[in-house]
């Protein structure tokens, strides 16, 4: 009881369920527990089906080499800008008795970012890497139909926009980097298909699990969004179609995107393929010689 309490006071217990769609009983009982029970169950057996298809056909990830590691002022500038934002949204989460809603994917995302501009090279980073390539959907969500009226604190409004920036800036600025940032080809599908099961189950786990005792609606798990087009009794069943497509979509179109300012605009190249490593800059460069 007194765990439970303590839980209450930091993670939902100030979360204003006036505001739409944030949650509450009417939101929790927007579906028939049946209906939940059914949709998890094919939803988890869906899951299972993407991660053992796109790990049997897992693009390999190579050791990269202990050369790939330089201290660069554009990798400290963006990792403290991140760590900053994250840093801010912790802080207004505690104010406001809401914590609960750093489960967010995004807020999840931008942790992972952050482990990728501070950790050393490995074959799990590169993994880490890809997989996230495939959340960048959030972004992409947050402008498209953002949930701002929660957010009444000072400067709140501007950390929302600033992490959403942040989170299509960070991994544009390591594929320029390259290296253990690499990617898979475009064609290839196996990275998305496994990052998209581990997506569904995260949904249906980890957010439908807490938010149907908190009445929270993390993610839109226990009711739609107001501005859902997809809203209705099918409107889960809708989102984990119709992010089936936007997942990898928005991973493969961002990776052209950048490929094409990082190797071939004039402007913006600095080297010749998307996966080389870039070279040190010229000031390091003759110190290490």
């Amino acid at each position: 009881m007194f765990f439970y309490r303590i839980m209450l006071d930091f993670t939902f217990k100030g979360v204003n369920l006036s505001v739409p769609s944030t949650g509450g009983p009417e939101c929790a009982n927007y579906l028939p527990m049946q209906r939940r029970a059914w949709e998890t169950v094919f939803g988890l057996i869906f899951a299972v089906l993407l991660l053992w298809v796109g790990w049997k056909n897992l693009y390999p990830v190579l050791k990269p080499s202990p050369s790939q590691w330089r201290d660069r002022l554009g990798r400290n500038i963006l990792l403290l800008s991140m760590c900053l934002v994250i840093g801010c949204e912790i802080g207004f989460k505690l104010q406001a008795q809401s914590t609960i809603f750093l489960l967010n994917p995004c807020h999840v995302t931008t942790a992972i970012q952050i482990y990728l501009l501070a950790g050393r090279p490995s074959k799990t980073m590169t993994s880490a890497f890809r997989i996230h390539l495939n959340f960048l959907n959030g972004p992409i969500l947050a402008t498209v139909f953002p949930e701002t009226l929660s957010r009444q604190l000072p400067c709140e409004l501007f950390v929302y926009w600033a992490q959403h920036g942040l989170m299509v800036i960070a991994p544009f600025y390591m594929l320029r980097l390259g290296g253990v940032y690499n990617v898979e080809p475009l064609t290839d599908l196996s990275w998305s298909l496994f990052s998209y099961g581990l997506n569904v189950i995260y949904h249906f786990v980890i957010l439908q699990g807490l938010g149907l005792p908190t009445e929270i609606n993390l993610n839109k798990m226990l009711c739609p969004a107001s501005k859902d087009p997809f809203s209705g009794q099918n409107y889960r069943i809708w989102g984990t179609l119709h992010q089936m497509l936007l997942c990898p979509l928005a991973c493969k179109l961002f990776i052209i995107g950048a490929d094409y300012f990082i190797t071939k605009c004039s402007f913006t190249k600095v080297k010749a393929r998307l996966e080389d490593e870039l070279p040190p800059p010229k000031s390091k460069k003759r110190r290490d010689d």
